[in-house]
This record gives structure tokens, C-alpha cells and sequence, in this order.
């Protein structure tokens, strides 16, 4: 092992600050270099779902930190949740992003699910169960407004059939959380990979350059037949619930883009500080510093404000906003990070053999998934149109 892959380990409780307690920290980081790290590569050169790292941080409660302790839970806040996500991410973004469709079915069982759905389904987070979050449909894109794959009401419950496309974490999913539009419109369902009906295939573009966590796949749902407490919440409000669980899981997807950008930093730093070019080591050189000096200062303030975002999700305060601000932010630094990392380390940057690449291929993804930053420029805008609005009515 060399120096660079040693060195960012012990910086990791130095050079950043902690924003949540040392000790949660300290079990956290043992963790995932037990769990993850050693794995990070590989799930990222064979594009695969890393169930087993999965299943291992499950054990140790990593997956169900947000739910109340009578599901199997910890009720942690969601800066706990952030640091989670920035920490697996620190070693791999895969392993960050299979996290996630985790939490945007529990969050949505949680907020919107029956009291039966509720006691079914939380305590199995904690198992280890994986979820992922089939909205995508290839007609309709980031339009969730109206959609091909439909649900009919039955004596027993639903009946749902359409395809869903493009599906993060879907070659692996146990259950899935699945947008159908009904007769009152588009609502949200709970549906299990075993159910009689459920198939999926593997399309054309089903691989992507980076958050390579498993082909993305086809949900193909033939006829299948759901009790009806797996309706999620108000039928024909699933547009709603989409909305608000997105608020959620983009937040943490910016603690996602800060994990990246520590890596590519830490790692880059590693290689300047042992690197001698001239008689002297290259991060003694002016230039150099100067790209050291704007990534950190850009890092801790895209840091601080997805850990505010955080704060806001446990306030339950303009959730909208910061989620939004905090995952465009977070997501720019990343990309912007990882290409001055690899302009650092010069040759060595651009080989295979280093992890810079899969850092650069990961931060852009994440500018895109999960809510592009065109949408949520929107989001934001919104916001402020709202704003002005207000003033104006203050005025009259």
C-alpha cells in the first residue's frame, strides 16, 4: 500500500473538521474501511451492485439510522445520516448511491405508508433489505406529471402494469417504490421483486460512466396484484410524496459530491506532498498551493452548507431550498475538484491505476442524477419567485 493510500486515512479526522460527534465518527470510519474501501474499485470496474457492503453496514445499523427505534432504528438526525453518506462516498460514490434508493423508500413508507405497511416493512431496513425508487419511465423522463405504467383498483387492492426504465439500483432490489397513474392520478406503491408479475431486463444504455452501482435496469410489471395497505399515502397525491422525498435523498446526495471531493483532495494532496519534481516537493510550489487553497476553501463551504440542509430536514425548515442549493453546490465542487486533483498529479493522474478517474466519471454523474442542476436552478427559483411575491404583497 502506498503512502498516498495511507496518508488521506489519518488526515481524515485533521484537516476536516467533524460536524458530528467524534465517537459515531471513529465507529463510522472503521466501517466502511472494513466494508467499503477494500471493495471500491471493483464495484466500480465491473459495474455491480455491492450487496455485500450493503448488508455488512446494515448490520451495524448504517442503513436505518433515521427510523424510530421501534423500527429497528437509531431516530439519529439527519446530520448523522450526511455523515454516513460522505463517508461511504469518501471511499466509494457506489456504495453512496445504493445507499440512497435505501432511503427514499424508507422515507417514503415513513412519512406517507399505512400504520400495516409501516410495521411490514421499517423493521427490514435494518436487515438489510434493498429498495430502489422506479419513477423513470422512457416516454416521460424527469416528467413524473403523467405516466404509462398504470394501477387499477380491485376488490383486494391494485393492479398495476406498464414499464419503468433507467433504474437505479434495480439489479439488485428486493422491493422497489413505484410511480402508477390511477383514476385520481399519479400515486406511489410498494412492491416487492418476488411478487407474480415482476420481471426486469437490461437495456442498451443500461450502464453508465460513473455511480457504476449495477446496470440500470427495465421494470417490467405484467399484471400484479398489491394488497391494498401498499398503496403510499393518498391516492393520486404520489407526485407529492415524489416531491418531498426527493427534498430528502438530495440532500444527502450533496454529503454524496463532499465525499468525492475529499477523496480526490485528500489523494491528491498524498501525491503532492511525496512527490519531488525540481529538488523540491510539489506542493511547496506557489501554483500549486493556490489549487490546494481553492478546493479546500470551495470543499468547506459546499461542506458546511449540506450539513445546514441537514439541519434544515430536522427543523423542517424550507427543505426545498437548501436540499437544492446544497446538491448543486455540492455536486459543482466535485467535478470542479476531481479534474484539479488529476491536473495535480500530473501523469499519474490520467492512468488507470489511480482512482482519480472513477472520482472525475462519479462527480459529474452526480451533477445529472438525482436531480440534474438545470432542475434545481428551478427548484431554487421558485423560491425566490415566491419570495418576491410576498414582498410585493407586503408593499401593497
Amino acid at each position: 500500500m502506498s503512502n498516498s493510500d495511507v496518508l488521506p486515512h489519518a488526515w481524515s479526522r485533521t484537516l476536516w473538521r467533524d460536524l458530528v460527534d467524534g465517537d459515531f465518527l471513529d465507529g463510522l470510519r472503521d466501517a466502511v474501511a472494513q466494508d467499503v474501501l477494500p471493495y471500491a474499485d471493483e464495484i466500480d470496474r465491473q459495474d455491480v451492485y455491492p450487496v455485500e457492503s450493503i448488508k455488512r453496514l446494515a448490520r451495524k445499523g448504517y442503513t436505518a439510522l433515521t427510523l424510530a427505534e421501534k423500527w429497528g432504528g437509531q431516530d439519529a438526525s439527519f446530520l448523522r445520516c450526511a455523515a454516513v453518506f460522505e463517508e461511504a462516498s469518501y471511499a466509494s460514490a457506489a456504495v453512496g448511491i445504493s445507499l440512497i434508493t435505501i432511503l427514499q423508500a424508507q422515507t417514503l413508507i415513513k412519512l406517507f405508508g399505512t400504520a400495516s405497511l409501516q410495521e411490514k416493512v421499517l423493521p427490514q431496513f435494518g436487515e438489510g433489505l434493498i429498495t430502489s425508487y422506479a419513477l423513470t419511465e422512457a416516454n416521460h423522463g424527469s416528467d413524473i406529471r403523467s405516466l404509462d405504467t398504470k394501477a387499477v383498483k380491485t376488490p383486494t387492492g391494485w393492479r398495476l402494469n406498464g414499464r419503468k426504465s433507467f433504474i437505479t439500483s434495480g439489479s439488485a432490489a428486493e422491493a422497489y417504490i413505484v410511480l402508477a397513474e390511477t383514476s385520481a392520478g399519479v400515486s406511489t406503491f410498494f412492491v416487492r421483486h418476488d411478487m407474480p408479475g415482476i420481471s426486469n431486463e437490461t437495456g442498451p444504455n443500461a450502464s453508465t460512466f460513473g455511480l457504476r452501482n449495477g446496470p440500470h435496469v427495465d421494470l417490467i410489471l405484467d399484471n400484479v396484484e398489491l394488497p391494498d395497505d401498499h398503496l403510499i399515502g393518498v391516492d393520486g397525491k404520489g407526485v407529492r410524496n415524489a416531491v418531498t422525498t426527493l427534498d430528502f435523498s438530495r440532500t444527502v446526495a450533496g454529503a454524496i459530491s463532499i465525499g468525492i471531493a475529499r477523496a480526490a483532495f485528500d489523494r491528491a494532496l498524498a501525491f503532492a506532498s511525496n512527490r519531488l519534481a525540481f529538488d523540491k516537493h510539489v506542493v511547496d510550489f506557489q501554483g500549486i498551493q493556490w489549487y490546494f487553497a481553492d478546493m479546500m476553501a470551495e470543499i468547506d463551504a459546499a461542506r458546511l452548507l449540506v450539513y445546514e440542509a441537514c439541519g434544515a430536514l430536522d427543523r423542517h425548515e424550507e427543505i426545498a431550498r437548501y436540499s437544492s442549493e446544497a446538491k448543486l453546490l455540492a455536486s459543482r465542487v466535485a467535478t470542479r475538484t476531481a479534474e484539479q486533483a488529476i491536473q495535480i498529479c500530473g501523469a499519474y493522474g490520467v492512468t488507470e491505476s489511480a482512482p482519480f478517474g472513477r472520482y472525475l466519471r462519479d462527480a459529474k454523474a452526480y451533477e445529472i442524477a438525482g436531480g440534474s442542476s438545470e432542475i434545481l436552478k428551478n427548484t431554487i427559483g421558485r423560491h425566490l419567485s415566491k419570495f418576491s411575491e410576498s414582498l410585493r404583497i407586503a408593499q401593497k
